[in-house]
C-alpha cells in the first residue's frame, strides 16, 4: 500500500495579506485564488494557527526593533479560512499557540488575561479555549485532521508556569488538558506534539523524555526543519535517521510540521523540500506522512520583519508568484 503524503503549507498570514490587497499568480502568470495556485503546485494540506486574544491590528512588537505580522488568527477568522480549505478538498491542521502572539523556543508568553491565574485555573483556561475553538470547527463541519497542542514547545509553554526546566510535571498537565479537549470535540482528530530543531537530539530529547515519563498524551510527533536557522546544509539521510530515532524511541509516527528555505535560493529551497518528502517516505510503519512549508505565500519585501524563508517573489505591485520550492511537491508525487 502506497503511503499517503500530505504536501502542506502554513497560511497564517494569507487572509491578512488578502485584506491588504495582495494577489497571487499561477504558473501561467494568471491571477488566481491563492489556494488554487497552491493546488497547481501539488499542495493538498493547509496549516493554520490560533492565538488566544491577538491584537486587533494583527501585529506584534516582538522587540524594540522587530515588528511581526501575526495574521488574522483568532478562532472565528481561522474558521473562515478553514472553510475555504475544506471547500477546495484539502486537509487541515490547526496549531494552538496558547499565547496572544507567536509561541516558539524563545517566546512562550501566557495570554494577558490569564496571567494572574493559578495553575488549576490555567489548566481550565487551556481546556476551555481549546474546546471553544474546536466546537467552532465541529459545529461548522470542518473538523481538522490534525491539531497541534502547543507550538515549538521544547522549553515548555506559558512560561514560567509550564517551563520544562522549572515545572516539568505541570507542563505535561497543561498539554494533556489540550489533548483531552481536542478529542472531546473531534475524536478522530490526530493530536501533534510540535518541537523545533528536529536534528538537535538534546533539545528534542529532553522534552520527550519528560513528556512520556509524565504520561503525556499525543498521537504524532511533529518537528520543524530549518537548515538556514541551524546553519547546516540540508541532508536527507540525516533527517531520515533522526526521525526514525524519535519514532522508535517513543513509538509514535512523525511529521515535518514546519520547513522553509531562503526565498531567493530556488534550488536550495527545492532541495530542502524534496529532502523532507524523501525522508518522510522512508519512515517505517506510517501509512501517512506529512510535510508543511511555513508561510510560503509571503515575500520578505512585504513583511515588517523581512522574514526571508517564504516561497514567493514580488513580481508586480502587490502581486506575488511562487518560486520553485513548492514544485518539489508536484515533482515528488509524479516520481512515485
Amino acid at each position: 500500500m502506497m503511503k499517503q503524503i500530505i504536501y502542506g503549507v502554513d497560511l497564517g498570514w494569507a487572509t491578512q495579506l488578502e485584506t491588504m490587497g495582495y494577489r497571487w499568480l499561477n504558473e501561467a502568470d494568471e491571477e488566481t485564488d491563492l489556494l488554487e495556485a497552491l493546488k497547481e503546485l501539488g499542495v493538498n494540506g493547509v496549516r493554520l494557527r490560533v492565538f488566544v486574544n491577538p491584537p486587533e491590528e494583527a501585529f506584534w512588537q516582538k522587540t524594540e526593533d522587530e515588528l511581526c505580522m501575526l495574521g488574522f488568527c483568532d478562532g472565528k477568522n481561522v474558521l473562515k479560512m478553514a472553510k475555504r480549505v475544506k471547500e477546495k478538498g484539502m486537509k487541515l491542521m490547526v496549531g494552538f499557540h496558547y499565547s496572544d502572539h507567536f509561541a516558539d523556543p524563545e517566546h512562550q508568553d501566557i495570554p494577558l488575561k490569564w496571567r494572574n491565574d493559578t495553575d488549576n485555573q490555567l489548566e481550565k483556561r487551556i481546556a476551555d479555549h481549546t474546546r471553544e475553538v474546536m466546537r467552532l470547527f465541529a459545529d461548522n463541519g470542518v473538523c481538522p485532521e490534525w491539531v497541534q497542542v502547543g507550538n515549538e514547545i521544547n522549553n515548555g509553554l506559558m512560561w514560567p508556569r509550564g517551563s520544562l526546566k522549572d515545572e516539568p510535571k505541570q507542563l505535561v498537565r497543561f498539554l494533556n488538558m489540550g489533548y483531552d479537549a481536542v478529542k472531546e470535540l473531534c475524536p478522530k482528530c490526530q493530536v501533534i506534539t510540535h518541537l523545533a530543531e528536529v536534528c538537535n537530539n538534546d533539545f528534542c530529547g529532553a522534552f520527550l523524555d519528560n513528556f512520556f515519563a509524565e504520561n503525556g498524551k499525543t498521537d504524532i510527533l511533529g518537528f520543524s526543519y530549518y537548515p538556514y536557522w541551524q546553519q547546516f546544509k540540508s541532508d536527507k539521510d540525516m533527517l531520515s535517521e533522526k526521525l526514525k530515532g524519535y519514532s522508535r524511541a517513543f513509538h509514535k509516527p512523525v511529521m515535518i510540521a514546519e520547513v522553509g528555505g531562503l526565498e531567493y535560493d530556488d534550488e536550495g529551497s527545492y532541495k530542502i523540500v524534496s529532502d523532507c518528502v524523501a525522508a518522510m517516505m522512508e519512515q517505517d510503519g506510517q501509512e501517512e506522512c506529512g510535510v508543511f512549508y511555513w508561510e510560503p505565500e509571503a515575500a520578505s519585501e512585504i513583511l515588517p520583519d523581512h522574514y526571508p524563508l517564504g516561497a514567493a517573489k514580488l513580481v508586480g505591485e502587490k502581486t506575488l508568484k511562487f518560486n520553485k520550492a513548492l514544485r518539489a511537491y508536484r515533482d515528488c508525487e509524479a516520481a512515485r
